[in-house]
């Protein structure tokens, strides 16, 4: 019951923020990925979703694009869509990918 409760409050906070904008841009990782074959704790491992989580628990369209990378690594971008408006998504992604190259 208290998970339900949960995603029904982030489902509204997601509802409140697009009260002004089309889509949300946010870190898709807090830090930048890890490195093939490197051996990460799994608390690292779950906190690395720590921005991917209240997203999908409300039900938002979203999708991670390439944004950037540092020491060889790639950062992500996640463009997060209204509900129920997942074919704005992926023109915003591909545009966005355009513009950074």
């Amino acid at each position: 019951m208290a998970q339900s409760i949960d995603c029904h409050s982030q489902s509204i906070s997601f509802d409140s923020a697009f009260e002004n904008v089309d889509v949300l841009i946010a870190p898709t990782m807090p830090t930048p990925a890890f490195g093939i074959g490197e051996l990460v704790d799994p608390l690292s491992q779950y906190l690395a979703d720590v921005n991917t989580v209240p997203v999908d628990l409300a039900g938002v369209p979203p999708v991670s694009v390439p944004c950037g990378s540092t020491h060889g690594l790639p950062i992500g971008m996640q463009i997060i869509g209204r509900f129920f408006d997942e074919s704005r998504i992926p023109g915003v992604a591909a545009a966005v990918e355009q513009d950074m190259g």
